[in-house]
């Protein structure tokens, strides 16, 4: 009565009979699943007020409903990717099943709703962690201040190290100029310690 067809392979037919009214598909080698089609097989249609519902069930988790079937839509096309996760990248080489379960459409439609809302919750839940204000793992205000005020700190203290009142053959300054000067090797040798400094520790070069 159905048959599924997961994408780059060949059609599946191998349904089994699990119970009154349910059937399941094996999908060996799982992980490298990325979409799966389910449809009715020929012309036979559901009975009048009836359709079924389509879920996953991936090992070691409780079954998961991708969707539905009826006679107004005898196939459809899954998305597994979202579905599977990092499991099935960590998971080489097992079996998922692929559950068909023929209800009446009222059943159906509920269970549709609730997939929708459960999957508008989850995606509002997370655009909200995005506006999240900055937690303690995010540098604050306050400690940006201060990172910025010691980083300036360091840069000075160092580049002063290097200052020395010019002499004639600085050009245009003049021998005796009021004026101290700094060479460009000075700001470049900082920022190279700079660097090295946050590479090994930012936690550490924020205090120095």
């Amino acid at each position: 009565m159905f048959g599924c067809i997961v994408a780059g392979r060949l059609v599946q037919t191998n349904l089994q009979q699990v119970d009154a009214n349910k059937y399941v598909f094996e999908l060996p080698d799982a992980h490298n699943i990325n979409h799966i089609v389910v449809f009715l097989l020929g012309t036979i249609p559901f009975e009048p007020g009836f359709g079924a519902t389509v879920h996953l069930l991936w090992p070691n988790k409780s079954w998961q409903m991708l969707g539905a079937l009826s006679n107004e839509k005898p196939s459809a096309i899954f998305r597994l990717k979202s579905v599977v996760g990092q499991d099935g990248q960590s998971m080489p080489n097992v079996s998922a099943e692929l559950g068909i379960s023929i209800e009446p459409l009222q059943s159906v439609e509920q269970q549709i709703q609730r997939m929708r809302e459960q999957q508008q919750q989850s995606s509002i839940a997370t655009s909200s962690s995005a506006l999240v204000p900055a937690s303690s793992g995010s540098l604050s205000l306050q400690t940006a201040k201060l990172f910025a005020e010691r980083t300036m700190q360091s840069l000075y203290e160092y580049a002063m190290s290097y200052a020395k009142s010019p002499d004639a053959t600085m050009g245009l300054l003049g021998s005796g100029a009021q004026v101290e000067v700094l060479p460009v090797k000075a700001f470049d040798d900082w920022f190279q310690i700079f660097l090295r400094k946050v590479q090994r520790d930012p936690a550490v070069s924020m205090m120095q």
